[in-house]
């Protein structure tokens, strides 16, 4: 190793130890909450828009179309 690499290390060293007080890592008070409710609407919002669907093309004299509709 030359002597730039060696006052490099150094320096890096010397950062590093000055660094280790200052930095403090503490749990939080409350758990991380993530809130997925809008995916899983939008999934049972398709899941029953296509079940209906399939309810009235099986079923077309249960839904007649009203007057004026093609």
């Amino acid at each position: 190793m030359n002597k730039q690499a060696w006052n490099r290390l150094l320096q890096v060293a010397v950062t590093t130890a000055a660094l280790t007080g200052c930095i403090r890592v503490n749990a939080p008070d409350k758990p991380i909450e993530i809130n997925l409710n809008v995916a899983i609407r939008q999934e049972v919002v398709v899941r029953l828009q296509q079940d209906a669907q399939q309810l009235i093309r099986e079923n077309p004299q249960a839904f007649p179309k009203p007057p004026g509709s093609r």
